[in-house]
């Protein structure tokens, strides 16, 4: 005999979904993965920065997407994001791409990992193309240690104060910049970093142009001035040159001026002394002797 219905134990609420933050090709649409592939066919939603683009995409690849397709981008965010996490939570799952490269790096995609991580959600991604490791990979700088900062601001205050921020970066450093703002995203390095500074810009990777030019500051802004750029530009900054360590004296100084702002004298000195490469024991007793 069937067992009635209603004694059935209740099986609870649907388990969540999850999000999947998947890579899309930055040019050629061979660096698709298979994963990809995979998801943008099997996906309940894809959340796309551009359905245009994402049309042309799956037409390349010769993709059906099964599931519902939502535009979601940097003006649609803030009042998208709750019903997206909705549809998550009720168990669907939902693939986020942007045009190129890896979503919510200098792309949408944050404020859906944010809003997921904060209300408990499986976020997961699909690895693949980026452009910020390819320029650095290809631009011949030191590759050990470096810091992506996105594109810089339009204002020209903003973008002075921005780049006196790195004046003292060390590490290689990855900007992004539109090809019309190119030769004045140069002309302000340059003042700020001198013009023997290695840089080394990339257009156009992986597509049928791709170009790097690498040289100084000096030598890359008379080329930018002397040609039409077009494309996609990633800037690839070398690191700001070592400081000489001088004399533990030299820098007794800089201790006093931390030790001013309220930080322990011990912590001073060892701060100091890691930055301008002293011993940490002749500092502090160079301080002490000046006291």
């Amino acid at each position: 005999m069937d067992p009635n219905p209603s004694t059935l134990p209740d099986s609870g609420p649907a388990p969540a979904g999850r999000i999947v933050l998947a890579a899309t090709p930055i040019g050629n649409t061979g660096d698709a993965s298979a994963r990809l592939v995979e998801l943008l066919g099997t996906a309940d939603i894809v959340a796309a920065e551009d359905t245009r683009r994402l049309h042309r995409l799956v037409q390349s690849l010769g993709v059906t997407v099964a599931g519902r397709v939502i535009s979601y981008h940097e003006h649609n965010e803030a009042t998208k994001t709750a019903e997206l996490l909705a549809q998550v939570q009720a168990g669907s799952t939902l693939v986020m791409v942007t045009d190129a490269g890896m979503p919510s790096v200098s792309d949408p995609g944050f404020r859906l990992v944010e809003g997921a991580v904060a209300a408990g959600l499986t976020v997961t991604a699909v690895p693949g193309p980026s452009a910020v490791l390819t320029a650095l990979a290809l631009s011949g700088l030191p590759t050990d240690r470096f810091c992506f900062e996105g594109f810089l601001p339009r204002k020209a205050g903003e973008r002075a104060s921005r780049l006196a921020e790195l004046a003292g970066e060390r590490r290689t450093t990855v900007f992004f910049e539109a090809p019309h703002r190119l030769e004045v995203m140069l002309r302000a390095l340059r003042e700020r970093f001198g013009p023997d500074r290695p840089v080394a810009v990339c257009r156009e990777l992986t597509k049928t142009y791709e170009e790097v030019i690498r040289g100084t500051l000096s030598e890359l802004l008379v080329w930018a001035e002397s040609t039409e750029i077009r494309g996609e530009i990633a800037v690839v900054l070398g690191g700001a040159p070592e400081k000489a360590a001088g004399t533990p004296e030299d820098h007794v100084a800089a201790v006093n001026e931390l030790v001013a702002q309220g930080i322990r004298l011990k912590e001073a000195v060892a701060a100091v002394a890691e930055d301008v490469r002293v011993s940490k024991r002749e500092l502090y007793s160079a301080v002490l002797a000046a006291r």
